[in-house]
């Protein structure tokens, strides 16, 4: 299997005239088919970007969608225009709703959320690439509203049956298109392990740690009986990222036991770029071959960090994951919602060119 030792998340800033394009879109002035040709001209050129530095795994910089997991309620019946608020910290914080829609009627698909992204990577990408989906288990905290949800779904696992469902339909579809690299974005799974979070699900009566071993079930359920030769699945956990804020604080050390042992994924993307993200120390639980990736470099500012202070920390994380078995990236995307994080785009491809280097110069001495 690739060792991937240069990787990101996946998603890139809109270019400013896509985001314009976009809006003309939503308000009627222009039709569908100007918007395509405007994405598709964007994709092309992050493509080559990305293939110029030298990435070891391409995306589509996520260009067509609204935020990470908006291709969900895009792609299904019986979302409504009712949020979950999220309580934000960082530049310009405070409540808001999600990105996320809430289940307001039982759940049907109605296309695949990844159909457009799929076919057009595969046919311009010329280089190893990657598709993400969001985690099943995302919604069973962004897409349960009481008073809304409830009437159609009695608990949280129960609405996560059939998101797995979803999600599922489309993972066996990529790998039968031929893609190779499937990552599972799952933020919230950082909600078990803050200690804010933790105490307000106790509140609404939720066991914060059986809530946590049915999101790992549900989201194992995705990737049942699907082929696992020559294919990769990465799944990716931050502490929120919009507009260089975040929602959640703490280490990893509450759930590292069940997340690293549990879920039958090949890869495990980690934030690792503050002292928000804990110590390495719950590294030492990870299953033997399976890779880690240390989200080291931050999206949420244009500081460049220290090539010294990063190799130093892969070798801290070494000590408890063998050196083969690491590779880098940036902690988070770079645009988790459409408006992108408080950086320009020199300075995100600058991110991403020291991402390669590094590797390059960590790897090449094992």
């Amino acid at each position: 299997m690739p060792a991937f030792r240069a990787d990101h998340v996946g998603s890139l800033l809109r270019p400013p005239e896509l985001l314009q394009v976009r809006s003309a879109f939503t308000e009627g002035r222009l039709p569908l088919e100007q918007l395509r040709d405007a994405e598709d001209r964007a994709i092309l050129r992050v493509l080559e970007k990305q293939r110029q530095i030298g990435v070891d795994v391409v995306t589509d910089g996520e260009l067509r969608r609204g935020s990470w997991l908006t291709d969900m309620a895009d792609a299904v019946e019986g979302f409504v225009a009712e949020r979950v608020p999220i309580e934000w910290k960082g530049p310009g914080g405070g409540v808001e709703g999600s990105t996320a829609l809430s289940a307001g009627a039982k759940l049907r698909k109605i296309r695949k959320m990844t159909g457009l992204e799929a076919p057009f990577l595969k046919s311009n990408a010329n280089v190893p690439l990657k598709i993400t989906l969001p985690a099943p288990s995302n919604f069973m905290l962004l897409s349960y509203k009481r008073g809304v949800t409830d009437k159609f779904y009695a608990t949280h696992a129960d609405l996560l049956a059939d998101l797995v469902a979803i999600v599922r339909d489309d993972v066996e579809w990529l790998i039968s298109e031929g893609i190779r690299y499937i990552q599972f974005d799952a933020p919230y799974y950082s909600f078990y392990f803050d200690p804010h979070q933790r105490a307000r699900m106790e509140q609404a009566g939720l066991n914060p740690d059986k809530e946590l071993e049915e999101a790992i079930a549900g989201d194992n359920a995705a990737m049942k009986d699907a082929p696992r030769d020559g294919v990769t699945f990465a799944l990716h956990v931050c502490r929120g990222n919009s507009r260089s804020r975040w929602y959640t604080e703490g280490g990893y050390d509450a759930i590292a036991e069940k997340l690293f042992g549990l879920l039958q994924v090949d890869r495990f993307l980690l934030e690792y770029d503050t002292e928000r993200s804990g110590g390495f120390e719950p590294l030492r639980l990870v299953p033997p071959g399976k890779t880690v990736v240390l989200g080291l470099i931050t999206t949420k500012e244009a500081k460049l960090e220290s090539p010294d202070d990063l190799r130093r920390r892969i070798d801290e994380a070494a000590k408890f994951v063998p050196l083969e078995n690491l590779a880098l990236s940036p902690q988070c995307g770079f645009a988790s919602v459409a408006a992108g994080n408080l950086l320009s785009a020199d300075e995100q491809w600058r991110k991403l060119e020291l991402v390669v280097e590094t590797a390059r110069q960590v790897w090449r001495r094992s």
